[in-house]
């Protein structure tokens, strides 16, 4: 396929992903893309954790070729393409991995395993990964922003095979015409991914951003041996029925190298579907309200919560499962004012099984409000109501969700993140090691060498 066949936006997107060095990465670009790697590791060695993740290793690994590449919280090895299955597979699992509200989910999860186990595999150095990620990023998440992909698919598996494949080419040094194939092929190799599996509390979801990883390693591998994609791939998939109807190609090019998307994500501190988020946001600024902070669960007559649509579609009350009750609204709220907190516990199954969860649950009165969604994604608007059976009434709300950029995290709750999930995988002087390697990325000569020097 010549260069000059394809459309101007797509040229002009793999001549940016080819050319651009990490000096012309805005410091806050590169800040944001050091944390989403530093964020993303922990998160997935926790999520390595639960038992169907632990199953899913040792069966996989059984007859998979030895590598270089972590699998990060079991503390073994793999090639490449197989690292960046189960680390991506485990990276949602408990809902903590960042996202972006442009970008309309969640690009850095479906990123990094694969920078990261191609980076172990051949010995790419920390700076090189950096740049990989911040561009895979980058330009996946504006693919994602230009179309208006329909609401029955999950956004996992989808825009981020091309986020992958883009960090991949940009490791391998792919040149412009390269990196055009790259994104062309890589455009038509992700998934019929279902947002019902939210809903459902599926755990089958888990796998759409470990495919993500896997096949954008596998687009970068097809390149080399001179496979070709569509002329514009992008806008087929994106803009004439397969994913999306509409397709703004002008969107995906503005401001390019000025405008970074990357630095616009968020970083979640609660296990749980972002747009929850708000709600439990709004929660809190009643809760602060309150004498303690807490009030008996016993005396709460009924809890009205209005929210923009996507908050608001997490509606479910017929909770089963852990992971079902990570894409609840009304579990949400029953378990933290249960609880008093918000951590992991609060999503447990034993949380779950709690009767008293379950009734408060049945309490909750989730609604959309169509001011609120006409708001959204620029402000995140929630209002939580509380009446108590006395009659007494309490109010809280949210504008914007924290983590955003407007409402950022601050640097030691992101710290306390990284040790709170890594020092039960770990230990803490290892945590601390790893952290701290982190935090200086471009120190790193040889991601190879790095992976020997630490076993995840």
């Amino acid at each position: 396929m010549s260069e000059r066949s394809a459309p101007h936006y797509l040229t002009t997107l793999a001549e940016f992903a080819a050319g651009t060095q990490l000096s012309d990465i805005s410091n806050a670009a590169r800040e944001r893309a050091r944390w989403v790697i530093a964020d993303s590791i922990p998160v997935i060695a926790a999520g390595l954790q639960q038992p169907e993740m632990q199953a899913f290793v040792a069966r996989h690994l059984a007859g998979a070729a030895p590598g270089n590449a972590w699998v990060i919280g079991a503390g073994k090895r793999a090639g490449a393409l197989d690292a960046a299955l189960l680390n991506g597979t485990a990276g949602t699992w408990l809902e903590l991995d960042e996202g972006n509200l442009f970008a309309k989910g969640h690009p850095g999860i479906q990123v990094v395993p694969a920078a990261v186990a191609l980076a172990q595999e051949s010995g790419y150095s920390g700076a090189d990964v950096l740049r990989a990620v911040a561009l895979g990023y980058e330009l996946s998440a504006r693919i994602s922003r230009a179309a208006q992909m329909r609401l029955t698919f999950h956004p996992h598996g989808t825009y981020g095979v091309i986020g992958a494949a883009i960090a991949a080419g940009v490791l391998k040094g792919f040149h412009a015409a390269q990196m055009l194939e790259l994104i062309n092929c890589a455009s038509t190799m992700g998934m019929a991914s279902s947002r019902q599996t939210l809903l459902d509390g599926a755990t089958v979801r888990n796998i759409f951003t470990g495919h993500s990883g896997y096949m954008g390693l596998t687009a970068a591998r097809l390149v080399e041996c001179g496979f070709t994609g569509e002329i514009d791939s992008v806008g087929n998939v994106y803009g004439k029925g397969v994913y999306s109807d509409k397709f703004d190609p002008a969107l995906a090019v503005t401001g390019l190298g000025s405008e970074w998307l990357i630095a616009q994500s968020y970083f979640k501190l609660h296990p749980i579907g972002r747009y929850a988020h708000s709600a439990i946001d709004a929660l809190e600024d009643l809760l602060a309200k309150v004498s303690g902070g807490r009030l008996p669960v016993d005396q709460i007559e009924r809890i009205e919560v209005r929210a923009y649509m996507l908050a608001a579609s997490l509606a479910g009350k017929n909770i089963v499962s852990s992971f079902g009750a990570r894409f609840s609204v009304p579990f949400a709220l029953a378990s933290i004012l249960y609880h008093g907190r918000s951590g992991l516990k609060s999503f447990d199954d034993a949380a779950v099984a709690n009767p008293q969860v379950q009734s408060l649950v049945q309490r909750v009165d989730l609604r959309e409000e169509p001011t609120f969604t006409a708001r959204f994604p620029q402000e995140q608007p929630v209002t939580v109501r509380i009446v108590m059976k006395s009659g007494t009434v309490y109010d809280g709300r949210c504008l914007v969700t924290k983590g955003e950029p407007a409402n950022p995290h601050t640097p030691a709750e992101l710290t306390g993140k990284f040790f709170e999930l890594g020092e039960p995988v770990w230990g803490k002087p290892a945590t601390q090691k790893l952290y701290d390697r982190l935090m200086r990325l471009e120190d790193i000569s040889d991601f190879r060498a790095f992976a020997g020097e630490m076993l995840l």
